[in-house]
This record gives structure tokens, sequence and C-alpha cells, in this order.
């Protein structure tokens, strides 16, 4: 069993920051990538940046240059840093990670979502 932890989210003004917080744990034998995907109301689920174990990171085109995703191994945690939130950017953040529970099981798991909510 593992269990993906959000925090973090809450009301921001347009301009502002936040920083978002995940935490793994639970049976983890190791953890792959990590990532945040984010869901607005009526829209789909979508991807917003992913980071490898080994520190490689990707971006939805929507957020480089503004937010910046960074993990600490050590902790199982990955972290979202969001600068010059738009409007556009509301939404419920979710974490996600690709685990492995032992060398042969392996699964993706997510958490229970943190919202952003961004004020013009």
């Amino acid at each position: 069993q593992v269990q993906l932890v959000e925090s973090g989210g809450g009301l921001v003004q347009a301009g502002g920051s936040l920083r978002l917080s995940c935490a793994a744990s639970g049976s983890i034998f190791s953890i792959s990538a990590m990532g945040w995907y984010r869901q607005a109301p009526g829209k789909q689920r979508e991807l917003v940046a992913t980071i490898t174990s080994g520190g490689s990171t990707n971006y939805a085109d929507s957020v480089k240059g503004r937010f910046t995703i960074s993990r600490d191994s050590a902790k199982d945690a990955v972290y979202l840093q969001m600068n010059s939130l738009k409007t556009e950017d509301t939404a419920v953040y979710y974490c996600n990670a690709d685990v492995r529970t032992s060398r042969y099981s392996r699964g993706a798991y997510w958490g229970q979502g943190t919202q952003v909510t961004v004020s013009s």
C-alpha cells in the first residue's frame, strides 16, 4: 500500500506564488518518475510537470518558465514551485508517482489532490 499526500494549495492573487509538496509513504521499494497533474472544472486532467529519478524534467508549455518541479529522493517527496500564477492555473493539483513496491510489482499512484485558486 502506497499513499501520496499533497499540501500547499490555497488561494493566491494573480502574479503570486505557491509551493506544493507531495510525500509518498508505505511499501515503497523504489520510485522512478514523479509528477504533478491538474484538473480544472469541466476539463480533463492534464500534465503539469514530471521529474525522473535522474532529475530530468518535463513541463507543459503553459507553465514553462513559471513552474519548477523538484524532488527529494531521500524523502520520497516531490515539489512544485509555482510563480507568476495566472487565473487559468486554477485547478485541483494531483501528485503522481511511478512506484515499485517490490522488484516485480509496479504501479502508478495518485494523491487526493489539493486545490489551487488564483484570483484576478
